[in-house]
């Protein structure tokens, strides 16, 4: 058997060029143990027996030689997986999908029962380049004669161990008896019964051995939970997440850079101190973050796996994994940011329905049941809020001087006839203005928290062209994940219209289309570092160079100070007043309604 501890990077494989750029895109750096020892022998053509659990990573193991060995000029079908059941063939599926994303022309189908035929006759007709099939339905189009073999030059049984419990192996070897004989065969399975040994002495030629011990993993000091992604966006799960657990700092991992990005700016909008760290930011970068989060200036990082490597802050008390990562060791990674230096750590995962089966084989891989955690409802978060308060409150009166302003309430309560406990009503309203004890009615924190819907209102499209002409097409997406998405079921709300405020100052920024600004993010730099709430910034234009907004006229010079001190899109805004034209007022006082649902 061979087994290997040399970890090495991706760029040291011999894969093309676009494999490489999709791996640093989705995040992965360091191969897997079963990566590292299963990858070279089969890019050079051998077969290979490959002895791992699910979820160690074993499918990019298989995936990246195929794909880097496709010839997509051929479309005919040239590497065939096959696997137990429907939800691993659609998993399999997708994660070709996101490997190949820089592959032109590429195409995969996922072939199982319970879907209808047509659909897979259309796809096999226009021509594939891999398929991912269940046995029994492979075999249906094999006999019907609308799938041939003669074409193939790789042949995958994954998971073989669990089509022999299913009963597929006799399937499994008449599919391997009508393939052309000179095909490469990976046969990877977690545990190999003599029934497997058998089948791979049969058709595996000269095979390669890899085997990856399985290690034992201690997660004691770790409470795990997850949410099934279900029903509510995931940023309002997170944003009550946030709201109702007593972190002290906390990671959150995506898959993506973009998302590092996106996701620590809505969060910066809501209110939260937060930033991104992935590996398109220079060390130097990545070091002042990591130390912000050190000295606390910093309480949430949002970052991929491969930024987050080595990272070692005793102060994370809570890890989020945002995305469900690709393999159960990149989840213990993650969570292994969590629960240092003798302290309690604290993990949440977010589930999808598709993802069920990854949240077995972290379970496996962890020898730990994770429990299914509730989301907090709107009555958690008001009594955490009315919580948080009365510390706030009992702090002021331990740790402050307080006696003028006892003698303002007394001399307010004679002026004006009012009882202290209405002045102190009216007070407490005032302090918690932004942020209501109990929050509002609301199914969507997007109501309640500004993350930059509230800027598409503001942003003049006066210079877009009209449009007309031929009806765009909706964009195909291959086996998309849609259960982030916000729930837009049930009755349509109509959110009252409100005008903007004419009598506002128009101010000119010096950062523009060029550098990929957007007015989320001029939005949501104002509201946080300037404390202007979103309803008050009015127009927002974009030129290719600079952008113009509306600011209440009424801004104290102190404000304007603080403004001079933004950077977005990494630069500095030098705001000043706008001395050029002003654009159309008949934009800023029609009424605006909320943006139509993007498709």
């Amino acid at each position: 058997m061979q087994s290997t501890e040399t970890i090495f990077s991706f760029s040291d494989l011999a894969l093309s060029a676009p494999l490489l750029q999709a791996i640093r895109e989705i995040g992965y750096e360091i191969p897997t143990p079963i990566q590292a020892v299963s990858i070279p022998p089969l890019l050079d053509g051998h077969d290979l027996l490959g002895q791992a659990q699910t979820g160690t990573g074993k499918t990019a193991a298989f995936a990246l030689p195929i794909l880097n060995n496709i010839d997509t000029t051929r479309r005919e079908p040239q590497a065939l997986v096959l696997t137990p059941t429907r939800e691993l063939a659609l998993q399999v599926a997708e994660a070709f999908q996101s490997y190949a994303r820089h592959l032109p022309d590429f195409h995969i189908l996922p072939i199982y029962g319970g879907q209808g035929m047509d659909t897979q006759l259309r796809q096999l007709r226009r021509g594939v380049h891999v398929i991912v099939g269940t046995p029994g339905r492979v075999m249906d189009h094999m006999r019907r004669g609308t799938l041939s073999l003669g074409g193939l030059t790789t042949l995958v049984l994954d998971e073989a161990d669990e089509m022999l419990k299913m009963g597929f192996i006799d399937d499994v070897e008449w599919i391997l008896e009508q393939s052309p004989p000179d095909r490469q065969i990976a046969l990877f399975s977690a545990t190999l019964p003599e029934v497997i040994r058998k089948v791979a002495k049969r058709h595996l030629r000269d095979p390669k051995e890899a085997k990856i011990e399985n290690k034992t993993v201690t997660v004691e000091a770790i409470s795990q939970r997850y949410w099934p992604v279900t029903g509510t966006n995931k940023l309002d799960a997170l944003t009550r997440i946030l709201e109702v657990e007593d972190f002290d700092a906390m990671l959150i991992f995506v898959r993506t850079k973009i998302a590092t990005e996106e996701l620590a700016e809505k969060l910066e909008a809501r209110g939260y101190s937060a930033g991104a760290l992935n590996g398109d930011m220079s060390q130097v970068f990545r070091e002042k973050t990591i130390e912000r989060l050190k000295k606390k200036t910093l309480d949430i990082m949002v970052a991929t796996d491969v930024a987050a490597r080595g990272l070692d802050v005793d102060r994370i008390s809570h890890v989020v994994n945002y995305d469900i990562p690709y393999d159960a060791e990149a989840y213990i990674h993650r969570i292994g940011r969590t629960g240092r230096a003798g302290r309690k750590g604290n993990a949440i995962l977010f589930v999808a329905p598709r993802e069920r089966r990854m949240l077995g084989a972290i379970e496996k891989a962890t020898r730990h049941r994770i429990r299914e955690m509730r989301l907090p409802t709107r009555e958690d978060i008001a009594e955490r809020r009315v919580e948080q308060f009365k510390e706030l409150v009992m702090n002021t009166l331990e740790a402050q001087e307080l006696s003028f302003y006892r003698e303002f309430v007394q001399k307010l309560g004679k002026e004006q006839n009012l009882a202290p406990l209405d002045i102190a009503s009216a007070l407490t309203f005032l302090a918690q203005k932004d942020r209501p004890l109990i929050p509002a009615e609301k199914s969507s924190y997007a109501e309640h928290y500004d993350d930059g819907r509230d800027a598409r209102r503001h942003v003049d499209r006066s210079d877009r062209p009209e449009r007309g002409g031929e009806k765009r097409e909706r964009p195909h997406r291959d086996y998309a994940e849609r259960s982030d998405r916000p729930d837009y079921g049930g009755e349509k709300r109509e959110r009252p219209p409100r005008d903007f405020d004419s009598a506002g100052t128009l101010y000119r920024i010096e950062v523009g289309r060029n550098d990929g600004v957007a007015p989320k993010d001029i939005v949501g730099a104002i509201a946080n570092e300037a404390g202007i709430s979103g309803k008050s910034i009015g127009h927002i234009k974009i030129y290719d160079e600079f952008c113009t907004v509306g600011l209440p006229a009424d801004m104290p010079p102190q404000t304007l100070q603080r403004m001079e001190r933004i950077f977005i899109m990494g630069k500095p805004i030098n705001i000043t007043l706008w001395t050029g034209e002003a654009p159309h007022d008949t934009y800023a006082k029609r009424r605006i309604y909320p943006p139509k649902r993007e498709e």
